[in-house]
């Protein structure tokens, strides 16, 4: 397995899709029961072999990721090529960026002396799709790249 089985959850929400992926395996709901009950192993691997052709979709559509931790923000540009992390640093112990009201005090003051910024880029050093896997499973989320974009200008 290239990624990780997906969740439950996420299972349920892509039910239609997996209908569609067992159907082009000639599996129909009857025989997928059958094969849950009585084999067990071949259901798993075919929960994997879904998984990952899932996984690999999104992230292939995937420009923005970030993390948000209390004193930390990393921003992430996903081209093809290489991936463009900004950092911020919130050097202010009192503030944390999870705190919806010091979130909104940093949004309209990017440029305060307890903030710092740093910027580079570097070239995958695996294959694109893993480094951003390992990154979403480190906590990133999937973003549409505002706060990126928004920052990436300040900081020029």
């Amino acid at each position: 397995m290239k990624y990780r089985q997906l969740t439950k959850e996420q299972l349920l929400e892509l039910h239609e899709e997996f209908a569609k992926f067992l159907a082009t395996q000639q599996i129909d709901v009857k025989e997928w029961e059958t094969i849950k009950a009585n084999k067990p192993e071949v259901a798993d691997e075919e929960l994997n072999i879904f998984s990952d052709l899932v996984w690999e979709d999104v992230l292939s559509k995937t420009k923005y990721l970030e993390h948000i931790s209390k004193n930390d923000i990393n921003l992430f540009k996903c081209s093809s090529k290489e991936i463009i992390r900004i950092y911020i640093k919130l050097n202010d112990t009192s503030k944390s960026f999870l705190d919806k009201n010091d979130f909104d005090w940093f949004l309209k003051n990017p440029v305060n002396d307890s903030v710092d910024y740093f910027k580079a880029s570097k070239k995958y050093t695996e294959e694109r799709n893993l480094e951003l896997f390992k990154l979403i499973e480190m906590g990133s989320v999937i973003s549409k790249g505002d706060l990126f974009k928004a920052i990436s200008q300040l900081i020029q």
